[in-house]
């Protein structure tokens, strides 16, 4: 089987070390961290990942500027995009799943929670079964 290859997007990068330190202890999943919505759109070029793991609130391109342009790539189109955010706003929420996100992840997250959350966001089939362990 293959691996889940997950493109984590994040401009904050005590985030992106966490999140990659967590599903890197997961041999199910190899991450690729970017620190903005440009960086994130220029790496699909190379690879196509299997989800798209975004921050909503950037500076340049935020997360929905850049999901829509991910949207209108035919490489990237149908690839599933989860946002990460620190809103509880149910609005926004709401809005970003209108927009096609397939789950809104709230920081703070539960270290041990993430890469079971996110196995269950790529289609079956695509890594092996395995869990995060962490705090």
């Amino acid at each position: 089987m293959k691996n889940i290859q997950i493109l984590h997007v994040d401009d904050q990068s005590d985030i992106r070390d966490i999140v990659r330190l967590c599903l890197g202890l997961d041999p199910a999943f190899e991450v690729r961290s970017c620190s903005s919505g440009r960086e994130a759109l220029d790496a699909v070029a190379d690879n196509t990942p299997h989800l798209i793991l975004l921050d909503v609130v950037m500076p340049g391109l935020t997360g929905p500027e850049t999901a829509r342009r991910l949207r209108d790539r035919e490489d990237t189109a149908a690839v599933p995009i989860a946002f990460v955010t620190a809103r509880e706003d149910e609005e926004e929420t709401a809005a970003l799943i209108a927009a096609g996100a397939v789950a809104v992840i709230r920081k703070p997250f539960a270290l041990r929670d993430l890469a079971p959350r996110l196995r269950g966001l790529v289609a079956p089939g695509t890594g092996p079964s395995a869990s995060c362990a962490g705090p």
